[in-house]
């Protein structure tokens, strides 16, 4: 949908079921550069407890509406309303979505600038595919502010310490194709080859089995937060549970016969 076509009646966020078991989750506010909400922070708190609570969806894009942004971060005029609160939830945290426990992988396709709560949206995922023309920064400091939903932690560890450092003193943005130079983001295309690419992606990682996909995913997300020891102790709880799964008998059983695995999921 164009910005030109939004009319106050359109949802704030769109979802789609996809091929694949994947689920497309759009944020839908073209006109205000996708900024965050209050409508949108409860939108996106729900979407993402239904995916989780859905066996059919195995990985889920996030991306933006229109060109011109993925999106600004929070919306600075509910916020000098005095609506600041809306943008959060208890569970989520920024835009319902920064702090929330998930198990399954979320992947961003990034379709244009990503500032401020947009690169800590970014950041929460597991995986980022960009347009070229993408752009991320922090430029909070630059209003009087602090990026206060995880990206002045998540932003060092996603980048090298001080380029990381100057984003967060400046304020100033990162284009994409340095970005990805840097690691932090997955795949870099032309801005036509976004959506397909993302999805790919997450087709790639859905056919792969989900409870092993859930267990692993559980372990790397806590790789710069824990000590080998306790790392060491979750690789082999979590192997054990797929160990006893119907998940790791298909797979082997599908390789015997050299054929596709059909998976039961957790």
């Amino acid at each position: 949908m164009s910005a030109q076509l939004q009319t106050p009646a359109d949802p704030v966020l769109l979802i789609e079921r996809l091929p694949g078991h994947v689920t497309r989750i759009t944020l839908n506010r073209p006109l205000a550069r996708n900024a965050i909400n209050g409508d949108i922070t409860t939108a996106l708190d729900a979407a993402l407890l239904a995916t989780e609570q859905d066996d059919d969806v195995r990985a889920v894009v996030l991306t933006g509406s229109g060109r011109e942004a993925f999106c600004a971060g929070a919306d600075l005029k509910e916020v000098a309303a005095g609506r600041g609160r809306q943008l959060r939830t208890e569970r989520g945290g920024f835009a319902g979505f920064v702090y929330a426990p998930r198990t399954k992988p979320w992947i961003a396709a990034i379709n244009g600038p990503a500032l401020a709560g947009g690169t800590e949206i970014a950041l929460a995922c597991d995986l980022i595919v960009a347009a070229d023309t993408a752009t991320f920064g922090l430029p909070e400091v630059q209003r009087g502010l602090i990026a206060g939903a995880g990206g002045l932690y998540r932003l060092p560890r996603a980048l090298p310490r001080h380029v990381a450092l100057e984003l967060v003193a400046t304020g100033d943005p990162l284009q994409a194709s340095r970005a990805h130079q840097f690691g932090l983001i997955n795949h870099l295309v032309a801005a036509p080859e976004l959506q397909d690419t993302a999805l790919s992606l997450a087709q790639r990682i859905a056919r792969n089995a989900p409870l092993a996909v859930r267990e692993s995913l559980a372990i790397a997300r806590q790789a710069h937060d824990l000590d080998e020891a306790p790392l060491k102790q979750l690789s082999a709880e979590s192997l054990a549970r797929v160990a006893a799964s119907e998940d790791l008998r298909e797979g082997l059983q599908a390789f015997i016969e050299k054929r596709a695995p059909q998976w039961r999921g957790c």
